[in-house]
């Protein structure tokens, strides 16, 4: 197989459908399907298989698309490696991103270093914290933005803290919080997990949520307009000093608050990219953004 016949495979594998991969590849479905029918009569097997949604891999597909994913990761790290050795801060910089972070803060840095490293490309996924942490650990990236402490014995820096607030479009008391209307949104385990030990530690009945959203960003939006309070980081709503923003504490009477680390393994440093970001990073008030 060739590198694109692994980016391929790879590209299917994740995606389980013809046309996003032939989307993501910028080829056409019939000459993806076409180079497909090369390789299955390559090998002799059956790679997919159609579904009434989408495609499935074989037994033998699925083999033939864990090593193209392999594949792929050898050739990154041999094209990484070849970068090093020019001794220049050039090459692919792989940066996991928290969702709220990459909106709101990573536009801004990216920019920034890249008025110091013109030569570096930068690759950027963006997804819940706990994808960031996942992508980390697989080797899929060299940095991840974190919300929150995940399990990592490497290493880590501490970005900035915020605190958990209640934002409001109206004055109101701790005791009316149960009956005035809430919008929620998705977010990650660590963050939803904090917001409901603090609600249940102080109060009996459920919140009264009335709109539930995708994104934080739209959630602010909804209170901006008037339409009920939520429970964010202070960040999310410090360019709104017209909203009531009160910080909620825990049974110790002390702050909650969420961190924001940066992720990454001692041996990537060994890469000029990696190690000219991280100082770059160390650099930056992040939190001032």
């Amino acid at each position: 197989m060739h590198l694109q016949d692994w980016e391929m495979l790879s590209t299917l594998y994740e995606t389980e459908n013809i046309t996003q991969a032939a989307h993501q590849l910028f080829l056409t479905q019939p000459t993806l399907t076409s180079r497909m029918k090369k390789l299955e009569t390559y090998y002799g097997i059956q790679i997919i298989m159609r579904k009434r949604r989408g495609i499935a891999f074989t037994p033998e597909g699925e083999q033939l698309a864990h090593h193209a994913q392999q594949m792929l990761k050898e050739q990154r790290k041999i094209e990484e490696t070849l970068d090093n050795i020019k001794n220049q801060v050039t090459g692919t910089l792989r940066v996991g991103v928290s969702n709220f972070f990459a909106s709101n803060k990573m536009p801004k840095l990216l920019q920034l270093f890249k008025q110091e490293y013109p030569d570096v490309e930068c690759q950027v996924v963006t997804g819940w914290s706990s994808e960031m942490h996942r992508l980390l650990l697989n080797h899929d990236v060299h940095i991840s933005f974190i919300k929150g402490n995940y399990p990592w014995k490497e290493r880590k820096q501490l970005l900035y803290e915020e605190e958990i607030c209640i934002a409001s479009p109206w004055e109101f008391s701790w005791e009316q919080l149960p009956e005035l209307p809430r919008i929620d949104y998705y977010t990650d385990d660590h963050m939803r997990m904090m917001v409901d030990n603090w609600w249940h530690h102080h109060y009996t009945q459920s919140p009264n949520i009335t709109i539930h959203v995708n994104q934080v960003e739209t959630c602010k939006e909804m209170v901006v307009h008037g339409l009920g309070y939520a429970v964010v980081a202070n960040l999310v709503v410090r360019n709104n000093p017209e909203l009531i923003v009160k910080p909620i504490i825990n049974e110790d009477r002390e702050l909650i608050k969420r961190q924001t680390w940066m992720y990454y393994p001692e041996d990537a440093l060994q890469m000029n990219v990696v190690r000219a970001f991280v100082d770059f990073i160390q650099t930056i008030d992040v939190k001032a953004l």
